[in-house]
């Protein structure tokens, strides 16, 4: 960025994210806590390792998970909710927080609802029809299974097609909350339409669906983008007045895209890697993609990079490099010019290629699987 550019406004949101995203403004914004050392001990001591995700910082954020896992350690029921709004193809920026909801399933043996909002899908984009998201909603399935989730323990909720087990728990979570409030929590105009108005109720109910279900109240935790925090802001308002928790939180950062700032969205899809990608397409994008070296070999050599503006380096640090002590050496690498982006994204490309063909294989082998998740 030159000294005559100004940085593009921070806009997050539940259906828009830009700019450059200051994740220490969020938790002022919105209100929440960071995630300390004493919690990711916690989490650590009960899962027998810390998740990348917590090691890196990428969980940064939340609200009440020390109250989840007081819960969880007095042996009272807990639970777990996520979910996905399907308006298209899964990329690898929507797999980062599965990967961390299987870990906390396998750590605390819980209970995931995860929401298939292919409702407000269909309200908020002109150009889908209802048998698009609904369609969109079985396909992401494929990609949520591929994850390994438990399939004992995992509950996909088409909010279209099971609109039965939900519209009596968002009827009482509607007569709760005003209009007045919902304009306020989501920026809503007169000129939205009035199905998007009501939705909020339809995406709070799996906090509570665990709970009327099991005729107990259940401490239930969401993993997911900060984005999304308006919704739990608005449910966590009203949980107590039904006679349920308030549901519990954390918050991940988002993955970069390929290009240069934002995160990625399908919206871009040359800057996106899509779990249905050819591994050779992806690989390209890979080889496309926006760093922080130079613009010569030999500046590289003689200056080195800036790894924490490049999308390569940042796919290693998010998802692709497990060993800590390697990322180090990587970091220095770059930042010495002992390696060239060419050489770097290249050896991404290869890893992608391998985990798509490898997450493809387990995708296909989901088909046969869905009926074991789906809500019953």
């Amino acid at each position: 960025m030159t000294g005559a550019e100004e940085p593009e406004e921070m806009i997050v949101t539940p259906w828009k994210v830009s700019g450059d995203v200051d994740y220490n403004r969020l938790i002022e914004r919105f209100g929440t806590r960071p995630l300390i050392r004493g919690l990711l001990d916690r989490l650590g001591r009960h899962a027998g390792h810390l998740h990348l995700q917590l090691r890196r910082g990428i969980f940064f954020s939340h609200r009440d998970l020390d109250w989840w896992l007081d819960m969880y350690e007095a042996g009272q029921p807990v639970g777990l909710y996520t979910g996905r709004g399907p308006s298209g193809p899964v990329h690898l920026g929507h797999l980062l927080p599965w990967f961390f909801t299987k870990y906390l399933q396998d750590a605390f043996g819980a209970e995931l609802y995860f929401q298939m909002t292919d409702d407000e899908k269909f309200l908020i984009h002109p150009d889908l029809s209802l048998d698009d998201t609904v369609g969109y909603t079985y396909e992401n399935a494929l990609d949520l299974i591929a994850c390994g989730l438990d399939p004992e323990k995992t509950h996909i909720i088409s909010d279209v097609n099971n609109i039965g087990h939900l519209y009596k728990l968002a009827l009482r979570v509607a007569k709760r909350v005003t209009y007045s409030t919902i304009k306020a929590v989501f920026g809503l105009t007169d000129s939205d339409n009035i199905g998007i108005i009501w939705f909020p109720a339809i995406q709070a109910v799996p906090c509570f669906i665990q709970s009327a279900r099991e005729g107990r109240n259940v401490a239930v935790l969401i993993p997911a983008a900060i984005d999304q925090d308006p919704y739990w802001r608005m449910t966590r308002d009203i949980a107590e007045k039904l006679g349920y928790y308030k549901p519990a939180q954390m918050h991940a950062k988002f993955l970069p895209g390929l290009g240069r700032g934002g995160k990625m969205s399908a919206s871009m899809p040359e800057t996106a890697i899509f779990t249905i990608d050819p591994p050779e397409a992806a690989a390209k994008k890979v080889m496309s993609a926006f760093t922080g070296g130079r613009p010569t070999v030999r500046e590289q050599q003689e200056l080195g990079g800036d790894p924490s503006i490049c999308t390569i380096y940042a796919y290693y640090y998010y998802l692709f490099e497990e060993d800590d002590a390697k990322l180090a050496k990587l970091e220095r690498d770059c930042r010495s010019g002992a390696i060239i982006c060419g050489e770097c994204k290249a050896r991404l490309a290869e890893i992608i290629k391998r985990f798509l063909a490898d997450f493809q294989r387990k995708r296909e082998k989901a088909r046969d699987l869905l009926d074991q998740f789906l809500l019953k």
